[in-house]
């Protein structure tokens, strides 16, 4: 259990010392005598990144947790925990259950979804409520995969398309 919680540790440090960069490129040009053109190019980087990434790398540190009703620590985490105890590691403050964080942010089309937005779910059919929340952690093309934790395999990553998920699917919200 060390082991694994010593290898999470490195894999935490390591995506959050990886940074974006992008490439910004400058050019400089002067025409001799001969009509030869001398280029110079200059080349920075910026490493900012940004919150909703840093949210999402704090979230899944707790990849493989157990589910714990109420819980929003390592011993075990319902999904509006995991959601709660995410933001609020990185001083974002946003409401401690699903329902109460589904009246926070702005509705945006599940096309506009990007890293750090939540998804809301009704996973019970007799209740017409929101009762589960995911990060989304990832959007390539059409696959939106999101992090949460469900009740039979605690904090796990899941991709959207996943029938279960898609069907349960209500709204994204922007909260950052």
């Amino acid at each position: 259990m060390m082991i694994k919680k010593l290898l999470l540790f490195i894999f935490s440090i390591t995506l959050m010392s990886c940074g974006s960069s992008k490439k910004i490129t400058t050019s400089q040009n002067s025409i001799n005598a001969n009509r030869t053109i001398a280029s110079r190019s200059t080349t920075e980087y910026s490493t900012e990144v940004s919150i909703a990434d840093k949210i999402v790398w704090t979230a899944v540190t707790y990849k493989g947790i157990p589910y714990k009703y109420g819980g929003t620590n390592r011993s075990g985490m319902d999904c509006s925990g995991l959601i709660y105890t995410s933001f609020k590691k990185r001083d974002v403050n946003i409401p401690r259950t699903s329902r109460l964080m589904y009246n926070d942010g702005f509705p945006i089309k599940l096309k506009e979804v990007k890293r750090g937005d939540l998804l809301f779910f009704r996973t019970s059919k007799s209740r017409n409520k929101v009762n589960h929340v995911g990060l989304v952690t990832s959007v390539d093309g059409n696959d939106i995969k999101f992090i949460h934790s469900t009740s039979s395999r605690g904090v796990i990553v899941t991709s959207l398309n996943e029938t279960y998920w898609n069907r349960a699917f209500i709204k994204a919200k922007r909260v950052l």
